[in-house]
């Protein structure tokens, strides 16, 4: 059962109109690849630390969604990650809004939701969007007039 969400929008300002589940995955594989050079950089494994997750995708959900499974139980359990569209009002006419979801279920662990945090600001950052966090809150990594 899924508890809390967050999404990422896509705006008009964004990097990209619309998204996929794979434009996610390789957003996450860059991340993967900067913190283990900052491990190396830093004689460290912190590339483990910073992505403590295995990446998993069932046969149901290929293309609408997969998930984060943690490497170790106690600290972290799972993040889900969805792309999807709404449909919006501006000025008067209908458009499709794709969005990035990004789930907690019920028994997140608080490292599951650090890192969700992360992941949502670097993911937003990444694509200039605008993000709705799971306490409701907005960022705005676009440019804004």
């Amino acid at each position: 059962m899924v508890s809390k969400s967050a999404y990422i929008k896509l705006v008009e300002a964004s990097t990209v109109q619309e998204i996929t589940l794979d434009d996610v995955k390789s957003k996450l594989d860059h991340y993967i690849e900067m913190t283990k050079k900052t491990g190396q950089q830093l004689a460290w494994s912190y590339g483990d630390v910073s992505f403590p997750y295995t990446l998993i995708e069932k046969e149901e959900g290929k293309g609408r969604w997969f998930y984060l499974k943690g490497n170790d139980p106690k600290l972290y359990k799972y993040i889900m990650f969805g792309v999807g569209t709404e449909e919006i009002e501006t000025d008067g006419e209908t458009k499709q809004q794709h969005y990035i979801q990004i789930a907690l279920p019920d028994d997140s662990t608080h490292g599951d939701v650090g890192k969700a945090n992360e992941f949502c600001k670097f993911l937003a950052k990444e694509f200039k969007g605008e993000l709705h966090l799971f306490n409701q809150r907005i960022m705005y990594f676009y440019p804004r007039k």
